[in-house]
């Protein structure tokens, strides 16, 4: 059904136009017409071949990989539609890359995460809609509003459908203890913790299990899988443990390096993401389950619209 005000359009770049064409379908609405082209130097140039003027606009670009490419794709979309007079210019990064680089852990180290968020704002964007955040305090590096949805709900309710008999919640290390009891929470199943130690980046260790989890169906959650090393190794130390079945979710699919061959001959039944980041990889893994953000990204981009509340997405029935 068409969306019945001219005033909202959806446009998108080149880093995940499926789900852009996905949200446009769900609101009702066609996708705005625009090229995104590149100099025979690599620089990139927006056509626009449509008004924007005095229009809400929203523009949809993942900044994944090539992270670089796709995140100057943005900041040129978002200047191109600023001197096209577009009234508002919100971006929906389904996935904020450069989000794990929210901190100093070590001396004279940058924290990329707020650069990017400072070059969106000077870009001319009014507002961001993102989903998942690597770190939620990533949201105060803006002063622009911030609209930032869960995937917890999403793979809650697949996994709801399974219908799973004595589950329990994984969460990968310690900082996914918040994300993996929402999940408890929405399943009514209880939690275990895989402790483990970090040597250096993409390279982890198991310590042990904190919680039971013999003979249980073991659901592991993430926001991201990139090498898959983490997944991996928990998955190998939740078998050793006793556990029946083991599952993996996350919301943001990077699949980097080996990730889809170690995700492959892992123990795991079932590899569960979402498409806020495309499937690029020539043998996805059998074990891969793709759920749509398309829906909830539509409904927020509505409810922002018409200036209501978005907290009601947070839940589920």
């Amino acid at each position: 059904m068409a969306y019945c005000d001219s005033k909202l359009k959806i446009f998108t770049c080149n880093s995940n136009t499926t789900l852009a064409h996905r949200i446009a379908e769900h609101i009702g609405v066609p996708m705005g017409d625009s090229e995104t082209l590149a100099f025979s130097d690599g620089e990139i140039h927006i056509k626009l071949t449509e008004s924007v003027r005095g229009c809400d606009v929203y523009v949809v670009q993942s900044t994944c990989a090539p992270v670089n490419d796709n995140l100057m794709q943005l900041l040129v979309m978002v200047d191109a539609l600023k001197r096209a007079s577009a009234k508002s210019i919100n971006v929906v990064i389904p996935y904020y890359g450069y989000a794990r680089q929210d901190r100093k852990a070590r001396s004279r180290d940058p924290i990329t995460a707020k650069l990017v968020a400072n070059l969106i704002e000077t870009a001319g964007a009014h507002r961001v809609i993102t989903m998942d955040l690597h770190a939620t305090q990533i949201q105060g590096f803006f002063d622009i509003p911030v609209d930032h949805m869960l995937g917890v709900p999403i793979l809650a309710q697949y996994f709801r459908s399974k219908q799973f008999e004595d589950v329990v919640v994984v969460s990968p290390d310690h900082g996914g203890v918040v994300r993996a009891r929402k999940l408890a929470d929405f399943l009514k199943a209880p939690l275990a913790i895989i402790d483990k130690r970090r040597p250096e980046p993409n390279v982890s260790e198991v310590m042990n299990i904190i919680g039971e989890v013999k003979g249980k169906t073991a659901i592991i959650i993430d926001d991201i899988i990139d090498t898959a090393g983490t997944i991996v190794l928990g998955a190998n130390a939740l078998r050793d443990a006793g556990a029946k079945d083991i599952y993996v979710c996350c919301t943001h699919p990077v699949l980097s390096g080996p990730a889809m061959e170690r995700l492959e001959n892992a123990p795991i039944k079932e590899v569960i993401v979402t498409d806020t980041i495309p499937i690029t990889h020539p043998n996805p893994t059998s074990k891969l389950k793709v759920l749509s953000v398309a829906p909830l990204m539509g409904e927020a981009i509505i409810r922002v619209h018409e200036e209501l509340s978005i907290s009601k997405l947070f839940e589920i029935e």
